[in-house]
């Protein structure tokens, strides 16, 4: 991959250099392709939405909205395969509230798939969490520098530009993921339900060794996607 000198990847879904017709409609009328609640990306202000859906990092690329792991739902396909048996019938769910055996809420389950009978009666369920990944440093300032002229300045130079927006693997793991996976991985244990997690590949290189195993020996699992 190029060294590039800019930390912008996909911008309202599509790569910066991107220049179509269809790049300039999304850019323009702040669209989100990757099945957010409502056609606009809505990240950080619902009026002016921050469109980075991924940054480049060293020699790759890390995904920075959880929304960009929606394309074409495939990571429920790959989830599912890891819930239920081959061949279940099953739908998904979008921010299903989970609550604590106090009756309180542990928080919103990202997607929830339920597996369902030939009667319509759902007789299994797993949750998936989508876990992105924080950025230091200032990404609205080359954003915003981006798409005041995108064709102009999809190669410009940003490298020297004060808070150069880099990821923060630590602050991802150890102030979210890792309290996602106690609280509400908890109360799924305790249900003997399986959780899996969907993750950018660089950041999960970037976690201690995880203990490895198949997946249908543990109906009481965690599993990266």
């Amino acid at each position: 991959m190029a060294a590039y000198k800019q930390p912008l990847a996909e911008v309202f879904g599509y790569l910066i250099t991107d220049q179509t017709p269809a790049a300039e409609r999304y850019r323009k009328n702040r669209l989100c392709p990757f099945n957010n609640k409502i056609p606009n990306c809505t990240k950080d202000k619902a009026k002016n939405p921050l469109g980075v859906c991924s940054i480049y990092h060293n020699d790759g690329v890390v995904i920075t909205c959880p929304i960009r792991f929606r394309q074409d739902w495939i990571i429920t396909d790959v989830a599912a395969e890891f819930f239920f048996p081959s061949g279940a019938k099953w739908s998904s769910l979008t921010e299903v509230r989970l609550n604590d055996y106090f009756g309180k809420s542990a928080g919103n389950i990202d997607i929830v798939l339920v597996a369902y009978d030939e009667n319509g009666k759902i007789y299994d369920f797993g949750a998936l969490e989508i876990q992105a990944v924080y950025i230091s440093g200032n990404v609205r300032a080359p954003f915003d520098q981006y798409l005041a002229n995108p064709e102009a300045n999809q190669n410009m130079n940003w490298s020297t530009e004060p808070n150069y927006p880099r990821p923060d693997y630590l602050s991802s793991s150890r102030k979210r993921l890792a309290p996602q996976l106690i609280f509400k991985g908890g109360i799924l244990n305790s249900w003997k339900k399986k959780m899996a997690v969907a993750l950018n590949r660089n950041f999960f290189e970037t976690l201690p060794t995880l203990k490895r195993t198949g997946k249908r020996k543990s109906r009481n699992s965690v599993a990266a996607l």
